[in-house]
């Protein structure tokens, strides 16, 4: 494998840190995606065997076809319409010794969670490997070269010394982020470190076409049918811009009892469209317009959330928000790309 982007001393402090049984926390992103859960139930795995007691939330429920995942189950899910479920985990976060944040390098991305973790007294270590991250933990794995979360776990247990833990169950969860975010290694992002913890996690037990099969064939028929609707009536093709982009209304959405997750990947349509070098999925929901940026080459969707919708993320894979209207947001949208002009028709 290519040379790892931590160093000794970093081993040596992440060594440190867990060298006594903890009770730690593992906390993810709103709306947790395959790397985010994969990440969190990988690591929670792992450090079971060492000892550590081991809670893993999310701020968010998360998609179905997650739920295969080993440990899932047992994941503390904050849900809206149960103020419980967020005391719960309010409570966890205040005990936690340790407190690891996995795919996401900023505090607002966990919503309702961020002013318990941000006040809390445990130590906190952040591994991610967006763009541009906020300075709020004492212990950090981050690394922007790095195609997933799911890699930087498997590192850092590599980095320790004790892939020799790696089970099936941990094997497959950290399989399928790294899978994911590499979009079945066609990104870009897929480079050889990809392929070769690739092959560690298949020998660690990850089977690829059943964690594939999991993940990618396990539709629910109105799912399948959102798609197809999008395809139909929803996908705009922009050609002056190079662009596609769809927009979703809270009433669409409802009419398909879309669940999460079901709108994953509707972005990438419009990518797939030729010629097309930026697709976006706005969506409405509770009073929020969600944004999905996706682009292709040298065009920085990251700048464009980030300077204009509140976002940011990766180069090619970015994403936003607004308060103003579904059909404003889409508007602003459009106003802004005469200024990509430029960038977006260039060959």
């Amino acid at each position: 494998m290519e040379k790892s982007p931590f160093g000794n001393d970093q081993a040596m402090a992440f060594s440190r840190l867990l060298s006594r049984p903890s009770k730690v926390v593992i906390v993810t992103h709103y709306r947790p995606d395959a790397d985010a859960l994969g990440s969190s139930l990988g690591l929670a795995g792992y450090l079971k065997k060492k000892g550590h007691q081991v809670s893993v939330i999310t701020p968010s429920d998360f998609p179905g076809f997650l739920k295969w995942m080993p440990g899932s189950e047992g994941v503390s899910v904050v849900r809206k319409n149960n103020p419980a479920t967020q005391q719960e985990s309010e409570s966890l976060i205040g005990s936690a010794e340790i407190i690891f944040c996995l795919d996401f390098s900023s505090l607002k991305r966990i919503e309702t969670l961020e002013e318990p973790v941000r006040k809390a007294s445990a130590i906190k270590v952040m591994i991610d490997h967006h763009l541009e991250p906020e300075k709020f933990a004492e212990y950090e794995l981050w690394d922007v070269k790095s195609a997933s979360t799911a890699g930087l776990i498997f590192q850092l247990i590599e980095m320790l010394g004790d892939q020799h833990l790696i089970d099936p169950a941990i094997a497959s969860c950290l399989y399928a982020g790294l899978m994911t975010d590499t979009g079945g290694f066609r990104h870009n992002n897929t480079g050889a470190r990809e392929f070769e913890i690739a092959a560690k996690l298949t020998m660690a037990g990850a089977v690829p076409n059943q964690v594939a099969s999991s993940v990618y064939d396990s539709n629910s028929i109105n799912r399948l049918r959102l798609n197809g609707y999008v395809l139909l009536n929803k996908l705009t093709i922009l050609k002056e811009f190079n662009t596609a982009y769809v927009c979703l209304t809270g009433e669409e959405l409802d009419r398909f009892e879309a669940q999460t997750g079901d709108t994953e990947g509707l972005v990438n349509m419009g990518l797939s469209v030729e010629g097309v070098r930026m697709s976006v999925l706005m969506h409405d929901r509770e009073g929020i317009v969600k944004i999905s940026f996706r682009s292709s080459g040298d065009f920085s969707v990251n700048d464009l959330a980030r300077k204009h919708f509140s976002g940011g993320g990766h180069r090619n894979a970015s994403g936003g928000s607004s308060k103003e209207s579904l059909e404003a947001t889409l508007q602003r949208f459009i106003d802004l790309l005469p200024s990509y002009r430029e960038f977006l028709t260039k060959n």
